[in-house]
């Protein structure tokens, strides 16, 4: 097979959880290990940060790997979904998995992944740790896909597992209540490794404290290592016991939720030791180390463009407030979610001013554009249905005056399209 036939193997003969949602998803992780024994255990030959969490955790593991990149480490970095190439799941030092290999590992293996039925996340994970430990990566950075326990990437024994935060997200297998998500969440936790946690919250931080204390598992929270102060745009002091170590980290990544993952990164970075000159280095180089698309990304300049992939409440909640910050004549927001989401919540949170473009992103996945314009219209939303993502991104830049500002969103899938 060449590359495009291997993608469409992958996306066509496995269930993929992005594309069809709860059709995909596995409650255990029996195929992960017979994966893992197939291929002679790879997730056993190098070391690893495990990173949980409903928002926050690309941006995170980003971070972490340009920091441990620019320390020296040969960096493996593992994250999902991609935006534009499947290849941007799976990367060493920021430089994306060939085309040849991936082609390689599907050609190998095919016949024997036939008895174990991986799904399309279950048999990426076990490509890139096949391609970490063939490469001899010193360490990997790994995002857990949805949720942490049952994960197929939570068979590693991290140096330190890291839950960024704690929100309403893929309600249907997580838990209908923020504890209860909390606790598939805390399933990363290992016996004796110390666990960060991003953001202290008042409903779950008993069930992290016992989860830690269950597993005898160092617990540390960001806020009480790390004390953050945005001095001017994205530009912060760092403090540790009152006393400043950075007076001036330029971040790139510019959505004002980033300023919670920053405290995170460095918490997690002050756990593990790492070098403060690498770590100034790698938060400032992330763009340039490991590029990372669609956090409140600028897509054009004039009218002002820009997209992010918040897609649920929580992260809803945070690009909305920066919107209500910007100053504009009128906003043109280019809308496409999923169909598993809860949908009323989320366009609750939505500017009744705006002028609606309502698309569908090109996954079976995506909600219906006339469905989803007849659900913003019963609270107040209005605006025309797009035959594609394309289609409205397009017709709202022509409609778009100097001084307006366009923004794309409501779902990951949605962002892909324009970046």
């Amino acid at each position: 097979m060449n590359y495009k036939e291997t993608l469409d193997f992958l996306f066509s003969q496995l269930p993929v959880f992005q594309r069809i949602g709860a059709a995909a998803y596995k409650a255990n992780l029996d195929n992960t290990y017979a994966l893992m024994s197939l291929l002679g255990d790879p997730h056993k030959k190098f070391k690893s940060v495990h990173i949980a969490g409903t928002n926050g955790k690309g941006s995170t593991a980003h971070m972490l790997a340009s920091i441990y990149q620019e320390s020296g480490y040969k960096t493996g970095l593992y994250t999902s979904p991609h935006l534009k190439d499947f290849r941007e799941r799976i990367r060493i030092n920021g430089k994306m998995i060939s085309e040849k290999y991936v082609i390689d590992f599907v050609d190998k293996y095919r016949e024997d992944f036939i008895p174990i039925s991986p799904s399309f996340f279950e048999l990426t994970m076990a490509m890139a740790f096949q391609y970490f430990a063939d490469e001899k990566v010193d360490l990997v950075i790994l995002e857990t896909g949805m949720g942490g326990r049952l994960d197929s990437t939570n068979i590693v024994t991290p140096q330190l597992s890291v839950i960024t935060n704690i929100g309403f997200d893929h309600m249907q297998f997580l838990g209908d209540n923020l504890p209860q998500i909390a606790a598939e969440k805390a399933g990363i936790i290992k016996e004796k490794i110390p666990v960060l946690i991003g953001e202290k919250q008042l409903d779950t931080t008993a069930v992290f404290k016992a989860a830690a204390a269950y597993r005898k598992a160092d617990l540390f929270f960001a806020e009480d290592l790390i004390e953050l102060k945005e001095k001017d745009d994205a530009i912060y002091s760092v403090a540790k016991q009152g006393e400043i170590v950075l007076a001036n980290l330029q971040v790139p990544l510019k959505g004002n939720y980033q300023t919670k993952n920053v405290r995170t990164v460095l918490a997690a970075a002050e756990i593990l030791n790492l070098p403060l000159d690498a770590v100034k280095r790698g938060i400032e180089k992330v763009q340039e180390n490991v590029t990372l698309l669609g956090r409140w990304q600028t897509l054009q300049v004039e009218p002002l463009a820009i997209c992010d992939t918040a897609h649920n409440q929580a992260g809803l909640t945070y690009v909305m407030n920066q919107l209500n910050q910007m100053t504009y004549q009128k906003l043109h927001f280019v809308l496409g979610v999923v169909n598993d989401k809860e949908i009323d919540k989320m366009l609750d949170l939505l500017p009744k001013s705006a002028v609606y473009y309502f698309c569908k992103a090109a996954i079976p996945r995506g909600l219906d554009a006339e469905m989803l314009r007849v659900k913003a219209k019963e609270i107040g939303l209005e605006g025309e249905v797009y035959s594609s993502v394309l289609e409205a991104f397009r017709t709202a830049k022509k409609h778009a005056g100097k001084s307006d500002l366009i923004f794309v969103g409501g779902s990951t899938f949605t962002v892909a399209e324009v970046v």
